[in-house]
């Protein structure tokens, strides 16, 4: 009796866990699908789940009518920029946040987590002004100085974690060794930290990478958006452009996969880091 029900147990997890699979690959499949149908054929009806022929006719006309090259490059410049910018300053901070007690610890750590619960259009217009007063308005610099800012606080919080699972004594051996404190920091502890690093980046630069409103508002020239601000370039006031949206889809989701599928050892540990030689 109790095999039956374990037995049954395990079907119903199954079954729930392969409908939370299609669930969730659908949408990908759709429109990686929908990407390689001729735009005549999106929508027929009835609705073709798997093409007949298949069309490369929309990534023909990404890159020909639409300059998408420029919007991949200038995404990859703005978000590793800023990825690895607010990664670095965010190390440091988090270093001291960690090491060091002072009176206003707390209140910068809740300023830090409270910060991630405001709305970025909120600060959009007084953002805009700044951004024109400073002359860094449409110029990929200014959006990269706003990522940066929007990426430490939330990277700040995330790395403390990670010094925090670090033993002191692994530093003070360093320093009596002779290393002084930013030699032990950066020759002992960082190499330690690695996974947690790049799972920090990655972090920062998929945010970076998939942000909209601040590139829709900081960039106004073709020359200088990246690919949220081009995407929604295909939606105009009376149609969209289902086949084109789809083939730039799968080029915006694709630097993400690889990086995550790359770096996925890294990130396991980066979240199940702590266990380190005392």
């Amino acid at each position: 009796m109790i095999g039956k029900a374990t037995a049954a147990g395990r079907t119903v997890r199954f079954a729930f866990l392969g409908l939370w699979l299609v669930f969730t690959v659908f949408p990908l499949y759709w429109i990686i699908v929908t990407s390689l149908k001729a735009p005549g054929d999106i929508f027929a009806f009835p609705i073709a789940y798997w093409p007949e022929h298949f069309s490369l006719e929309n990534y023909r006309g990404l890159f020909g009518k639409a300059d998408f090259g420029t919007y991949i490059t200038n995404s990859l410049i703005v978000a590793t920029v800023a990825g690895a910018a607010a990664t670095a300053i965010s190390m440091l901070s988090a270093y001291v946040l960690a090491r060091f007690e002072f009176r206003t610890k707390s209140a910068l750590l809740m300023a830090a987590l409270v910060t991630q619960m405001i709305p970025a259009f909120i600060a959009l217009g007084p953002l805009y002004l700044l951004m024109t007063d400073l002359s860094l308005v449409d110029n990929r610099l200014g959006l990269i100085l706003v990522y940066i800012a929007v990426c430490i606080p939330f990277c700040t919080v995330m790395l403390r974690g990670f010094f925090e699972n670090i033993p002191d004594a692994l530093e003070e051996a360093a320093m009596i060794d002779g290393l002084s404190r930013f030699g032990a920091l950066f020759r002992v502890l960082l190499p330690v930290m690695k996974p947690g690093i790049i799972a920090a980046f990655i972090f920062n630069f998929v945010n970076c990478w998939n942000e909209l409103f601040l590139s829709v508002t900081l960039l106004n020239s073709d020359s200088n958006k990246t690919v949220p601000t081009a995407l929604n370039g295909f939606i105009s006031s009376f149609n969209i452009d289902w086949g084109s949206m789809s083939a730039a889809a799968v080029f915006t989701i694709l630097p993400t996969m690889l990086l995550f599928a790359f770096a996925s050892r890294h990130i396991v540990q980066g979240l199940t880091s702590g266990a380190v030689k005392g």
